[in-house]
């Protein structure tokens, strides 16, 4: 399937626009309409506040942004999470979550709770004033660290990310090896303690298969600075915000959704992370996504169903079996082997 797309409209509306295609695509393999199966998975955004503004970044987050969560969206996710026995995974992303001063409570909230926690973590972080723990309070809390390193050389990952981010990523990814994580499951020094790292290409293409990329980079990371990690996760460059105006400026966004359009994969779709994940901004506002959550991409029930916050619930049970809002940057999720927090989905 082959879909032109034109980039006059306003971001927003385009990707409203693109309902109907990827509605249509899914319709060609057997999929009336997209909706989350049981939900086990709070992915919390606290806020666009980051070190660094990186080139792909869909959120468009950065050192001068001012959105941060405050205590009392805090406090109200953590009496959902404890009202929600169902979920049984905490996903917190940013901007650079940590820079967020709730960051830790909700680590440390929800593992009382007994909930296992992932967070994206961009590395840099670590070397930010008042973080340089940050190594030990992920290691005492048993987090999974989710880390940006989109090639396991300096060129790309500097040009993508900035200058000097390579090397702080290296010496960050050596701190964490040495509080335990990264380590092989059949080694006799495991410790349980998951590190993976997340690779997007740096430009408008598709990422190349998960697992022989991941051969590589382990080689090599090994090989050249002793660092281990435990799996590799493979996305594609979300066609929206940052890196949505950077393919508009080049001239190439047409022919980047025409890409992700033609290499539609049905495979994807069962395992696709809105299935299973809601997603709550800063402000407490619930999406389907993380991708929905940047474009203002409301549930399609949420205003007839009165559950546009999560001050609108009572458990995060009631968003089961909900339709979920799709749009044409949905086909980056279903292109090829497919992306989601976990990686390539097929």
């Amino acid at each position: 399937m082959v879909a032109v797309f034109n980039v006059a409209a306003s971001e927003r509306e385009h990707h409203a626009s693109g309902r109907e295609r990827f509605a249509h695509a899914l319709k060609q393999h057997g999929t009336d309409v997209l909706r989350r199966d049981q939900l086990t998975t709070l992915q919390i955004n606290v806020g666009r506040v980051c070190n660094q503004a990186c080139l792909h970044c869909h959120v468009e987050a950065g050192p001068k942004r001012t959105e941060q969560m405050s205590p009392e969206v805090a406090d109200r996710l953590i009496a959902l999470l404890q009202a929600s026995p169902q979920v049984h995974t905490v996903d917190i992303t940013g901007g650079a979550p940590e820079l967020n001063p709730e960051f830790r409570r909700l680590v440390t909230e929800s593992r009382r709770l007994g909930r296992h926690v992932m967070v994206r973590h961009n590395l840099t972080v670590m070397f930010e004033p008042g973080q340089g723990d940050l190594d030990t309070f992920y290691a005492d809390n048993r987090c999974e660290v989710i880390a940006s390193l989109p090639c396991y050389g300096p060129d790309n990952v500097n040009k993508q990310r900035g200058k000097g981010v390579f090397g702080k990523s290296i010496d960050a990814l050596l701190r964490l090896n040495a509080v335990g994580y990264g380590q092989s499951p059949d080694s006799d020094s495991d410790t349980g303690l998951k590190l993976h790292l997340v690779y997007n290409p740096l430009g408008p293409s598709l990422p190349p298969a998960q697992a022989s990329l991941e051969a590589a980079y382990k080689e090599r990371l090994k090989d050249d600075f002793g660092v281990v990690f435990n799996q590799l996760f493979t996305l594609a460059n979300m066609p929206i915000k940052r890196f949505a105006h950077d393919l508009i400026r080049e001239g190439k966004y047409s022919e980047y959704m025409t890409l992700l359009a033609s290499a539609f994969n049905p495979a994807t779709v069962e395992g696709l992370m809105c299935r299973s994940l809601i997603s709550v901004d800063w402000t407490g506002r619930l999406y389907d996504c993380d991708f929905n959550q940047m474009l203002l991409m409301d549930p399609p029930d949420a205003a007839a169903a009165g559950v546009a916050t999560i001050n609108d619930i009572e458990t995060l049970g009631e968003l089961d079996g909900r339709e979920i809002a799709v749009g044409s940057h949905c086909f980056g999720c279903t292109a090829g082997a497919g992306s989601s927090c976990g990686g390539a989905l097929a």
